[in-house]
């Protein structure tokens, strides 16, 4: 996370706890999802319905730069 200061990061982190917290269902998806392995050629979704009723869809196919990236934020978390 280049350009974040020390501060930043703390707060990131802080904030994902607190997520966390909120959602505990979620980092074990993101777990199970990590023991399969996100691999090059993987397709992520990701659906948001509002309090409305509007849907948003998109989904990207993960490339190896895309990895690199998978790693670092693996990395950072608890």
């Amino acid at each position: 996370m280049a350009g974040m200061n020390p501060t930043q990061i703390f707060q990131i982190l802080g904030a994902w706890q607190k997520f966390t917290e909120n959602h505990p269902k979620f980092p074990k998806f993101l777990k199970a999802v990590g023991r399969e392995g996100v691999k090059e050629g993987t397709v992520l979704e990701v659906k948001v319905t509002t309090p409305e009723g509007k849907e948003y869809c998109s989904n990207l196919r993960v490339t190896e730069e895309d990895l690199e990236l998978v790693e670092q934020l693996r990395e950072m978390m608890p």
